[in-house]
């Protein structure tokens, strides 16, 4: 048994020392051609690299990520709509919606957020508030909500308004926190897609198939206001988001962005398969039943909380925070490393 405390003391240690390390990557950022450009890391908010994220301006359809999450927490994804006259026709991109279909809030939400509908954008506006109007109401109360001080909403879809604006900082805020929403997650990470009356959906967004542990979210343009993209990705258990404004190599720079980003961030181990990890109360040794490692900036630490199950044969999880947020997910064990009865690794993630 002292022999297992000494371990446990060495093995809490090395968690606690995780933050320390220096940058994996100390390279200046990559040259982008954005006209404003917000790189955040989505857990914290700490801004690694911008380019005037608070000029304000036209943000086109990237307006749908407003107005996807408020309609994903409205929730029943499966209620029917039936489309109303007033969402068909709407220039633009379009699913081309005819009056009186019939399709499920998840449906249009794909048809938004895959092919950029704004005649699914307008509808699904409808159907939540009862009107294009009161749901543009609510989009500047949860803007206002989640204190975005240079985003004014004009209409749900972003065709080009001098009332419909934002600016790159707040753009990622808005990601930020409709990637907490997991029916938005979920979404924004479709790449295809079939929906009613025969429509294959695909995803503006080629970084989903270019970009490693890209989960999104949004791409777009006018004229007016030029190209737009906002794009998120996850690797050792971090998440980034990209913003860019009027850039015409977006694609690339996106790429370019998050790879540098994510160099700025050390993968560290925080817990190994039958080690042990922690003493639950009572005196028990947990063990580990899965490997987890994850990327830290200097001076981040992750904080163990222990999660017991319902009963003894249950022991529960331990969770891992990071700046009082759940990233992660350690399923634990009282069997002792290399006990024939070892479950098998299963990790649990947070969203």
């Amino acid at each position: 048994m002292k022999r297992l405390l000494s371990l446990l003391t060495v093995c809490c240690l090395a968690v606690g020392c995780l933050g320390l390390p220096a940058y994996a990557d100390s390279a200046p950022a990559p040259a982008v051609s954005a006209g404003c450009c917000v790189l955040m890391d989505a857990d914290t908010g700490e801004i690694l690299w911008s380019r005037h994220p608070d000029n304000p301006g036209l943000i086109a359809s990237t307006t749908k990520i407003m107005t996807a999450w408020l309609v994903c927490r409205a929730g029943e994804p499966e209620r029917v709509v039936t489309v109303p006259a007033a969402a068909v026709g709407v220039e633009g991109s379009s699913l081309y919606l005819k009056a009186g279909e019939r399709l499920t809030r998840r449906e249009l939400l794909l048809g938004t957020m895959l092919q950029s509908g704004n005649d699914a954008a307008l509808a699904l506006a409808i159907d939540t508030a009862g009107s294009e109007a009161a749901f543009v109401a609510r989009m500047n109360e949860a803007a206002r909500a989640l204190g975005l001080q240079n985003t004014h909403y004009a209409n749900p879809h972003g065709l080009d308004s001098e009332g419909n604006y934002s600016t790159a900082r707040d753009l990622a805020l808005l990601t930020a926190a409709a990637l907490e929403e997991p029916s938005f997650r979920q979404i924004a990470a479709t790449r295809c897609a079939a929906v009613t009356g025969d429509r294959v959906l695909t995803n503006h967004n080629k970084l989903l198939w270019q970009v490693p542990g890209c989960i999104g979210v949004k791409t777009g343009y006018t004229k007016a206001a030029g190209r737009l993209l906002v794009s998120a990705a996850e690797r050792t258990g971090r998440t980034l988001i990209c913003v860019t404004v009027n850039d015409p190599r977006d694609w690339r720079d996106h790429a370019a962005l998050l790879d540098w980003g994510f160099g700025q961030y050390r993968t560290e181990p925080v817990a190994r398969t039958g080690q042990p990890l922690m003493t639950a109360p009572g005196g028990d040794i947990l063990y580990a039943r899965a490997d987890l490692s994850l990327g830290l900036r200097p001076g981040e630490q992750p904080r163990l909380i222990y999660v017991p199950g319902l009963s003894y044969t249950d022991p529960g999880l331990v969770r891992v925070l990071l700046h009082g947020k759940q990233i992660a997910g350690i399923p634990v064990s009282r069997a002792p490393a290399g006990a024939d009865n070892l479950p098998e690794a299963n990790p649990e993630r947070f969203p």
